[in-house]
């Protein structure tokens, strides 16, 4: 396997492969470098753990409940705050490696403006905007569902930081193309698309909620084919305008990666299944460059979009 046809441009950063380790699944970077045989150099970038103003302590247990094909989460956004991520987390990554892109979250636009201004001047290579919270001065709807907050999160960040905005889509919405529109309007440099779905799990038994949030955010290759047709869509967007996707939503192959870049993706985002295979990187990277060479493509970049729709 060759690198050099596995190198991937995203918002104007060089990866070392079109591979994005998701936020929330590697910690702050450095929990997989513990595994053997796991190498930061076999993924484009890392996306850090969602990172607050304040520190959070997170929401009560269970925070992790496994099901079928898949997995819910309701963590809570646990982490040391802002200040302590910059100052003492990031000094410690080996940024010549891979990529670190920050995550970015808060509870109020002035939240995600001042943790992105904090971020702007640290090393980070981009900044990912998560959309999906709860806006507490509006009754705590998510700021991703509902465009207009979406597009004003990120026109206040962008204002903040002339680093890479990726903003990470909410499948949880009416209208994930508008939502897209209005993101790369309001100054998004590249789009996730998509974030977890809600759901739940009960204990028929006590008849109460497994997860201790009662609902929790679903992931894995349950909700694959959902993440493709969001991607698809939103790629009718961002494509024209030479916006980057991150595909992201159940993928544990090379063929699903495949998939989410002929869907539209530039790079792919891989979550969950690192939970059960820690150094499933290696094997995706090896099958999509299998793949480029047995149809002659000298890059990725070469396959995004290239979905062949029969209309009838």
């Amino acid at each position: 396997m060759t690198k050099d046809i596995l190198k991937t441009e995203f918002c104007g950063l060089t990866l070392n492969s079109p591979i994005v380790l998701l936020s929330g699944c590697v910690g702050f970077g450095e929990e997989y470098t513990r595994i053997e045989g796991f190498s930061n150099r076999d993924v484009g970038a890392i996306v850090l753990k969602g990172t607050t103003r304040e520190p959070r302590l997170g929401n009560p247990p269970h925070r992790v409940y496994e099901t079928p094909m898949g997995m819910l989460n309701a963590i809570g956004l646990q982490n040391p705050g802002v200040d302590i991520v910059v100052d003492k987390i990031l000094p410690s990554l080996d940024f010549s490696e891979t990529r670190f892109f920050a995550n970015v979250c808060g509870s109020t636009v002035e939240d995600y403006a001042e943790v992105t201004r904090r971020f702007d001047d640290s090393p980070i290579d981009a900044i990912e905007i998560n959309i999906s919270c709860p806006n507490i001065k509006e009754g705590g709807v998510a700021f991703g569902n509902d465009p207009d907050m979406s597009a004003r999160v990120v026109a206040a960040c962008r204002k903040q930081t002339n680093k890479p905005i990726i903003t990470k889509l909410s499948p949880n919405q009416t209208d994930i193309k508008n939502s897209a529109r209005r993101c790369i309007e309001a100054g998004s440099d590249g789009l996730a698309v998509i974030n977890t779905m809600m759901g739940m799990a009960i204990d028929v038994e006590s008849r109460t909620p497994i997860i201790g949030n009662v609902q929790g955010g679903l992931s894995g290759p349950a909700i694959k084919p959902i993440a493709l047709l969001k991607v698809r869509q939103v790629y009718e967007i961002a494509g024209p305008l030479g916006i980057p996707i991150i595909g992201q939503g159940g993928i544990t192959s090379a063929h699903d990666a495949l998939e989410f870049l002929i869907a539209g993706a530039t790079t792919v985002g891989v979550g969950t299944a690192l939970f059960y295979e820690p150094l499933i990187c290696h094997q995706i990277n090896a099958g999509i460059a299998e793949y480029l060479g047995r149809h002659g493509l000298a890059s990725t970049a070469e396959l995004t979009g290239s979905l062949l729709v029969n209309k009838r």
